[in-house]
């Protein structure tokens, strides 16, 4: 287990990558793609969220996501309001056709997670689950401070 392939950072980044390729291969179907589903998602769980905090989440470029966006509001499914604090930014919602996208995207992510996590029992997935936010919250709490000594 001494492997570079076994190593955590390795095994994290190739379960992301196979489920979103495979995400992104089932969701072809439907007239969204994987950056969009992406962006719904993230809006579905904060509206009103600004545009440039949405391309941080995501990890994308902000004139990257604006394109997206911008298919996104042509099909009806976001609409970009004035942040009254700041007539610069934008603030993102959904529009009600977007919740027959998000219904598919939380079936397709359903089947996908638990076909990723077969073969683990009930107390294994709740140890995992455990694991993964502590890991998470260490590294966020790592990243915070990072961008404060920097500043």
């Amino acid at each position: 287990m001494n492997s570079q392939e076994e190593r955590l950072g390795f095994l994290v980044t190739d379960v992301a990558r196979l489920m979103r390729q495979i995400f992104a291969q089932r969701i072809d179907g439907d007239s969204l793609t994987l950056a969009q589903a992406r962006a719904l998602v993230q809006i579905a769980r904060e509206e009103g969220l600004r545009q440039v905090e949405l391309a941080e989440r995501l990890d994308v470029q902000p004139i990257t996501l604006a394109r997206v966006l911008d298919q996104l509001e042509a099909e009806g499914l976001v609409e970009r309001r004035a942040d009254a604090a700041d007539r610069r930014a934008y603030l993102l919602f959904l529009r009600p056709a977007a919740e027959a996208h998000l219904a598919d995207i939380r079936q397709l992510g359903e089947a996908l997670q638990s076909h990723a996590l077969r073969g683990l029992d009930a107390a294994q997935i709740e140890v995992l689950y455990s694991v993964l936010h502590v890991m998470r919250s260490n590294l966020a709490q790592l990243r915070h401070q990072q961008k404060d000594d920097a500043s």
